[in-house]
């Protein structure tokens, strides 16, 4: 499990970025799987789900996660819900203490919010898609109309594909460069012709900024390369399989 400082410095919040290790899946989902979505097996989901949890000392039916489209779309979360009920969105936000809110991801960017003073924790899944329509922002306002100020967020990136991973196609640029010339920092030329390489979470960062956030931390890894820490899906792309495990992160209140 990995933590940012400047998470581990607010009084009474609990995160943590879960590695794929630790966990009771096998194969392709070796081994702390805890995607449903994914081909494993329920029943070892729910038990890495709940190994995670203890590893922040919440029991595993106090974890809520929302079943990600790569969207905008954010819900407040008040109580848990059956897996099978879970809402369509990429972010949540709670005042709910003892409740923590998971992402799952195997690639894309998971950025876990909290504003001590206000009592409100968030967190998102900040794919290419959502990242570009706004989920971070999003995620921002629905803390600050439960009492957030954004000034006081705190902002913690978990591990996500790096640049040097990330190679994108020649059309992929455009609709960042016309939301923003100055996008064109997260995009450095690859090494076949008309790629490049995409900096996610550099660009995930500049949008904590642009909504009023002043303390965000990044962490280095890339999920992509590190196959012994993490799991990725443009990984398992590369390499034919038919399948592979999410990771999670999360974010609780104590109660």
């Amino acid at each position: 499990m990995l933590t940012t400082g400047p998470l581990n410095d607010l009084p009474a919040v609990r995160h943590g970025f879960f590695c794929r290790t630790g966990g009771v899946s096998e194969g392709l989902f070796s081994s702390l799987n805890c995607g449903y979505g994914s081909g494993d097996d329920k029943a070892k989901v729910s038990e890495n789900r709940r190994r995670a949890m203890a590893q922040i000392d919440l029991e595993g039916e106090r974890l809520v996660t929302a079943y990600q489209v790569h969207s905008p779309d954010v819900v407040e979360v008040r109580q848990p819900w059956a897996r099978e009920e879970a809402p369509e969105a990429d972010a949540m936000v709670t005042r709910t203490r003892g409740l923590a809110l998971g992402i799952l991801t195997a690639d894309c960017v998971p950025v876990l919010f909290a504003e001590a003073e206000a009592g409100v924790v968030g967190a998102a899944h900040a794919g290419w898609k959502g990242a570009l329509t706004g989920v971070v922002e999003a995620t921002v306002a629905a803390m600050k109309a439960l009492g957030a100020e954004p000034k006081r967020i705190v902002a913690g990136i978990g591990p996500a594909i790096s640049q040097r991973s990330y190679e994108v196609g020649p059309e992929f640029p455009a609709p960042f460069l016309e939301q923003d010339a100055r996008n064109a920092d997260f995009f450095c030329p690859g090494l076949r012709e008309g790629r490049f390489h995409f900096d996610l979470k550099g660009y995930v960062a500049r949008r904590l900024t642009a909504a009023g956030l002043s303390t965000i931390q990044t962490l280095p890894c890339d999920t992509c390369a590190e196959d012994e820490r993490f799991f990725s899906y443009r990984r398992a792309c590369h390499r034919k399989e038919t399948d592979y495990g999410r990771g999670l992160s999360a974010i609780y209140l104590e109660p």
